[in-house]
């Protein structure tokens, strides 16, 4: 690691755990390697993919890699599925972890490693890679619902950027009480109330409760016939994004149309700002999903992921 280079930003996933976690590792990597703070930024897909890259160096983490990262003097670490090769820069990769942990294999190499940041970093990679038959996993949920609910800079100020405040936080009360109640509740509110897109895709409305759980328990009781169950929300800044589930890899196929990213069975995407109203989103998303071309992708793909 001694030939890392100093980085002039930490860029990052801002929509998870795993990016926020793997983020704030990063930076307190850097501020031990060089002795300076290096700023901090995190990027949705959509935005992500429209950012210049104009840094001399960086370091970043949980956005997948692709061809215009791979510059001299730039530090990749992720997880995500690629077909792109790193030539010049220093690409950490590894499907089998969750990005935080790739960060956090490289912190205690430098002695930053700690029990509170071990547990932390678990939980993390439990929830970012569903292990859900880890007795573990519906804490790992509860505390990956903090930046969905709070939001990534929320969040941040709220601990001052020191992750360990995160552990047993008490806004974790709030989440159990939640998934305790909203669930379920919202379970049997949406499952009569999917609207599809496409034969294959699905917008599932929701009320109440964690939209990814309930999607998920919908997938695992065959609920629908859509393979790609997504939901639709609006964001601070008045766009709309999407987050898709799936079981055998579709739901990545979707979110690469709608120019997002993610895991094959658990991505997301930024929708065009110039869609003002849930009812454009709504057309937007059919007009992109009646690619017939397109549709044809998510049984390939899928047949590819399946033996990975």
């Amino acid at each position: 690691m001694t030939d890392f280079p100093k980085p002039e930003v930490i860029l990052t996933h801002e929509s998870d755990l795993d990016g926020f976690v793997s983020g704030v590792l990063l930076q307190r990597l850097a501020t031990k390697m060089f002795d300076s703070v290096p700023r901090l930024e995190a990027w949705n897909y959509n935005a992500w993919a429209k950012r210049t890259l104009s840094e001399k160096s960086a370091w970043i983490c949980d956005l997948s890699f692709e061809p215009r990262m791979d510059r001299e003097d730039w530090v990749i670490c992720d997880h995500h599925i690629t077909e792109a090769k790193a030539t010049h820069a220093r690409f950490i990769h590894d499907t089998t972890k969750s990005a935080s942990l790739i960060c956090y294999d490289l912190c205690r190499e430098q002695g930053l490693g700690s029990e509170p940041l071990d547990r932390l970093v678990r939980l993390t990679d439990i929830g970012d890679l569903f292990k859900e038959n880890d007795p573990d996993f519906l804490t790992a949920c509860d505390y990956g619902s903090l930046v969905k609910v709070y939001g990534f800079w929320n969040l941040h100020a709220l601990i001052g950027g020191e992750l360990e405040r995160l552990l047993d936080h008490p806004l974790l009360e709030v989440m159990i009480v939640k998934r305790r109640v909203e669930d379920p509740m919202g379970y049997d509110w949406s499952r009569p109330n999917i609207r599809p897109l496409s034969p294959e895709v699905g917008l599932v409305e929701t009320v109440v409760g964690n939209p990814n759980a309930i999607i998920h328990r919908l997938l695992n009781e065959k609920a629908t016939s859509h393979a790609v169950l997504l939901t639709l929300s609006a964001r601070a800044n008045r766009t709309f994004s999407v987050s898709l589930r799936s079981q055998n890899g579709e739901a990545l196929v979707v979110a690469r149309q709608l120019q997002g990213g993610g895991h094959p069975n658990a991505c997301g995407a930024t929708l065009p700002k110039s869609i003002q109203s849930e009812a454009d989103a709504i057309d937007y998303l059919k007009h992109i999903l009646s690619n017939k071309s397109s549709q044809a992708g998510l049984s390939s793909l899928a047949d590819a992921f399946k033996g990975l």
